[in-house]
C-alpha cells in the first residue's frame, strides 16, 4: 500500500481550504483554524482517513474489484486520466452523464455505438463508400461519445468503488452511487458537506499537486494490490499444477500396477494353458503307446477268432457232407430193397 506522510501532505498543499466565507459548518470538526481568510484543514484528521481509504481500496483491488476515478473539473482531468490509465481502472474526466450508473444499460448501448464507430472509421474500405460530409458527421459523433465514454469503455459493468475528487462538483455521481449502494471515497474541501461519503478525506480538492497526490496514492495502492493478487494466483496455479501432476503420477502408477497385475494374470493363464496342453499331449502319447502295444494283441485275437470261425465252418461243412452222404446211402439202400422186391 502507498505510504503517505504528513510532510508529503504539507508539501502538496492538502491543508489549504477555501475562504472562510464559503465554508460549510459541517466541516468544522476537520478544520484546524484560519489564516489570511483561508481555512486550514487539520491534517491529523486527513492522514488517518486517507490511509483508511487506501486500505479499503487495497482490499477491493486485491479481489480484482473495479475502482471508478471521477474528476471532471478542469484541474483534475489530466491527472485522473493518467493515473487511472496507469493502474488500468475506468475513469470519467470530461462530463458525468446522468444515469451513467443507474441507467447503465443505456450507457452500454452508447459504448457499443462508440466501438462500432471506431471500427468503422478505422476501416478504409467502409469509409470509401461515404461522402466527406457523412465521414465528418461520423467523426464528430465518435469524438462526442469518446469525450464522455472513453474512460468507461472497457469497464464491463458497475464499479465496486467510486473515487471522487470534488464531492460538491460531482454530486450527481455520488447520488447515483449511493442509490446503488456503491461505496464512495471522496475528497471533501472546507466548502463541501461530508454527508453521504463512505470514506471522506478532508483536504484541498483544487490544487493540482494535491490532486496528483491523491490519485497517485490510489493508483500505487491498486497496482500493488493487483501485483500481490497476481502473485497469489501464480502460487495457487503452481499448487494446482503440482496437485494435478501428483494426481497424474498416482493415476499413472495405478495404471502401471493394474497393467502389471493384468500381465501377471495373463502369464499365469498362459502357463496354465501350456500345462494343460502338455498334459493332454502326454496323455495322447501314453494312449498312442498303449494303442501300439495292444494292436499286436488285437491282431492275435482277430487271428484266433478268424481261425475258430474257419474251424467251425469246416466242421459244419464236414457235418453237412456226412449228413448228405448218409442220406444218399439210405436212399440207395431203399432203392436196392425195392429192386429186390
Amino acid at each position: 500500500m502507498a505510504k503517505i506522510t504528513m510532510p508529503a501532505l504539507l508539501q502538496a498543499g492538502v491543508h489549504f481550504g477555501h475562504r472562510t466565507r464559503f465554508w460549510n459548518p459541517k466541516m468544522k470538526p476537520y478544520i484546524f483554524g484560519e489564516r489570511h481568510g483561508i481555512h486550514i484543514i487539520n491534517l491529523e484528521e486527513t492522514l488517518p482517513k486517507l490511509r483508511s481509504a487506501l486500505q479499503f481500496v487495497y482490499g477491493v483491488a486485491e479481489k480484482r474489484g473495479k475502482i471508478l476515478f471521477v474528476g471532471t473539473k478542469h484541474a483534475a482531468r489530466e491527472v485522473i486520466r493518467d493515473q487511472a490509465t496507469r493502474c488500468g481502472m475506468p475513469y470519467v474526466d470530461y462530463r458525468w452523464l446522468g444515469g451513467m450508473l443507474t441507467n447503465y444499460k443505456t450507457i452500454r448501448q452508447s459504448i457499443r455505438r462508440l466501438v462500432d464507430l471506431e471500427v468503422m472509421l478505422a476501416n478504409e474500405k467502409i469509409m470509401a463508400n461515404h461522402t466527406k460530409k457523412e465521414a465528418l458527421t461520423l467523426i464528430r459523433e465518435k469524438d462526442k461519445l469518446a469525450n464522455c465514454l472513453n474512460g468507461i469503455k472497457n469497464m464491463g459493468g458497475l464499479p465496486d468503488i467510486v473515487f471522487v475528487i470534488d464531492v460538491k462538483h460531482e454530486n450527481i455521481a455520488i447520488a447515483e452511487a449511493r442509490r446503488l449502494g456503491i461505496p464512495v471515497i471522496g475528497i471533501v474541501d472546507s466548502n463541501s458537506a461530508p454527508e453521504g461519503i463512505d470514506y471522506m478525506i478532508p483536504g484541498n480538492d483544487d490544487a493540482i499537486r494535491a490532486i496528483q497526490l491523491y490519485c497517485e496514492a490510489m493508483a500505487d495502492t491498486i497496482i500493488e494490490a493487483r501485483a500481490v493478487a497476481a502473485e497469489q494466483e501464480a502460487i495457487e496455479a503452481a499448487k494446482m499444477a503440482a496437485l494435478n501432476e501428483a494426481k497424474a503420477a498416482e493415476a499413472k502408477a495405478a495404471a502401471e500396477a493394474k497393467a502389471a497385475e493384468a500381465k501377471k494374470l495373463a502369464e499365469a493363464e498362459a502357463k496354465k494353458e501350456a500345462a494343460e496342453v502338455k498334459a493332454n499331449s502326454a496323455d495322447s502319447t501314453v494312449a498312442a503307446k498303449k494303442t501300439e502295444e495292444v494292436a499286436p494283441l488285437k491282431k492275435k485275437v482277430t487271428r484266433v477268432k478268424t481261425g475258430s470261425v474257419e474251424k467251425q465252418s469246416a466242421e459244419s461243412e464236414i457235418k453237412t457232407n456226412v449228413h448228405s452222404t448218409d442220406s444218399k446211402n439210405e436212399a440207395m439202400k431203399a432203392a436196392a430193397k425195392k429192386t429186390e422186391e
